[in-house]
């Protein structure tokens, strides 16, 4: 299982182990702290992590927005659950 959260300095998207403490921003160098870092989808595998993380950034440039609503995570979490379940 994998988190997918944002950097607390650059707000970039990136993903990491369930399990793992910390990791560091692959953009600025932050140390990303997994408990207080915005939890945004647990996914099942890197694949499907790196993938959700590309549209996550896309839909936000696309839409010109900043941060995503509470409303839009939800849809998000409901969209990848449907998606996993209609791919099994």
């Amino acid at each position: 299982m994998y988190l997918v959260t944002r950097c607390p300095g650059c707000q970039a998207f990136t993903y990491m182990d369930r399990f793992q403490r910390f990791k560091l921003c692959h953009i600025c160098g932050e140390v990303i702290d997994s408990n207080r870092a915005p939890e945004y989808l647990d996914v099942s595998d890197h694949q499907d992590a790196e993938l959700v993380v590309r549209q996550l950034e896309a839909f936000l440039r696309k839409a010109g927005k900043a941060e995503f609503s509470r409303e839009e995570i939800e849809k998000v979490r409901a969209q990848y659950a449907e998606w996993v379940k209609n791919r099994l």
